[in-house]
C-alpha cells in the first residue's frame, strides 16, 4: 500500500488527534500487559493477544477484499518476522512486567530506534553511518546507561526485567531493517503483510505454549484480564495498524514516526495513576536522553521547518505497541 504524502497541506486538526490517539493507544499497552500478567504466563498471553490481532486484521483484509501473499519465499520472510516483531518482543516485555513497572517498560520500547540503527548498518547495509547518527546512537547508549542507574550497581530481578524489555526492544530493531531488506517493494499491501507476520506469529507463539504449562480457557479469565488481551490485540494492534497508516497518509512516514517520543509519556501517565507506579529520578532523565539520542540520529534536531513532501512509502506493518522506530517502510 502506497500513500502520497503532503505534511504541509494537512491541517492539525486532521491528523493530531489520531496522532495522540496513537500513541495514547502504544503507551497504554504496556499497563494491559501488566494486568494480563496476573493470570496469564508470558507466553501465554502472547499467544492469545497475537491471535486476537489476527482475527482483527483477517477482518479488515475481508473488508478490504484483500488477500495474504502466496509465494513460499514470502512466507518464510514473514516467519522471521512474525517471530522478531511479533512473538519475541511480545513475550519479552511480558516476562519483563512481571519484574519491572509497566512504565519503565514504555521507557525501554523506545530504545528501538537504537538498535535498529547498527543493525541497518552492519547487518542488512540498508542504512550508512555518518557522524550525526554516530553522535546519535552515543547519547542514547549513555541514556540507556542512567536508566539503568549504573552507579548503583546492578543485578536482581529488577535488573533482569529490564534486560528482558530491552530485549524485546532489540527484536524490533532486528524486525525493522529485515522488512526493510527483503519485504518492502513488493507488490503485497501492507495490511496483508502484517496480517501475515501475526499468522506466523500465533503458529509459533502456539507451538511455544506448552512452555507456559496449559493455557486457561478465555472463560477462566477475569473480566479484567480479559478486557486487557482483547484490548491489546484488536485495538493495540488492529485499531493502531489502521490509525498509523492514515497518519502516514496524511503527514508522511518520518513526522508520523515521531509518535514514538509521545509513547513513553503515556506509559509513564497511565502507570502512575492507574496502577500507582513510581520512578526513581533517573529513570524519566535516561528516558529524556535516549529519545534525544534518537532524534540527533534521525536527523530530527537542527532540521529545517521548510520540508518538501517525502515520496510515496511503501507501508509494510505496525503490529507491536510500539511506535515505528524510523519511517515505514515498514518501520
Amino acid at each position: 500500500m502506497t500513500a502520497q504524502t503532503a505534511p504541509d497541506r494537512s491541517g492539525l486538526r486532521a491528523w493530531l488527534p489520531g496522532f495522540v490517539a496513537l500513541a495514547a493507544i502504544w503507551g497504554s499497552s504496556f499497563l494491559f500487559i501488566k494486568v494480563g500478567i496476573r493470570e496469564l504466563h508470558p507466553v501465554h498471553l502472547a499467544g492469545y493477544r497475537v491471535a486476537t490481532a489476527t482475527l482483527t486484521l483477517l477482518v479488515v483484509l475481508a473488508v478490504l477484499r484483500d488477500r495474504l501473499p502466496r509465494e513460499g519465499r514470502t512466507w518464510l520472510h514473514l516467519t522471521v518476522v512474525g517471530a522478531f516483531q511479533v512473538a519475541l518482543p511480545f513475550t519479552f516485555f511480558a516476562y519483563g512486567e512481571q519484574r519491572i513497572e509497566s512504565l519503565l517498560a514504555g521507557i525501554w520500547n523506545a530504545t528501538t530506534p537504537l538498535v535498529v540503527l547498527p543493525m541497518a548498518v552492519l547487518v542488512f547495509r540498508t542504512e550508512r553511518l555518518d557522524a550525526r547518527r554516530a553522535v546519535g546512537l552515543g547519547l542514547g547508549f549513555v541514556g540507556v546507561l542512567v536508566v539503568l542507574g549504573v552507579w548503583q550497581g546492578v543485578g536482581g530481578v529488577h535488573f533482569v526485567g529490564q534486560l528482558f524489555c530491552f530485549a524485546a526492544a532489540a527484536c524490533y530493531g532486528f524486525a525493522i531493517p529485515y522488512q526493510k531488506r527483503f519485504l518492502a517493494g513488493g507488490t503485497h499491501s501492507g495490511v496483508a503483510l502484517s496480517a501475515g507476520q501475526l499468522v506466523t506469529g500465533t503458529v509459533l507463539l502456539a507451538l511455544a505454549a506448552p512452555l507456559g504449562g496449559t493455557p486457561p480457557l478465555p472463560t477462566e479469565l477475569s473480566i479484567e484480564v480479559l478486557g486487557s488481551v482483547l484490548a491489546l490485540g484488536a485495538i493495540g494492534t488492529g485499531l493502531a495498524f489502521v490509525i498509523n497508516m492514515r497518519n502516514i497518509r496524511l503527514i508522511g512516514a518520518s513526522l508520523a514516526s515521531t509518535v514514538t517520543y509521545l509513547v513513553p509519556i503515556f506509559a509513564v501517565v497511565v502507570g502512575v495513576v492507574v496502577l500507582d507506579e513510581h520512578l526513581a529520578w533517573y529513570q524519566p532523565v535516561g528516558a529524556l536522553i535516549v529519545l534525544a539520542g534518537v532524534a540527533v540520529s534521525q536527523g530530527l534536531l537542527g532540521r529545517r521547518r521548510a520540508r518538501r513532501p517525502e515520496p510515496p512509502t511503501e507501508v509494510l506493518s505496525v503490529p507491536a505497541p510500539t511506535a515505528p522506530a524510523a519511517p515505514p517502510a515498514t518501520s
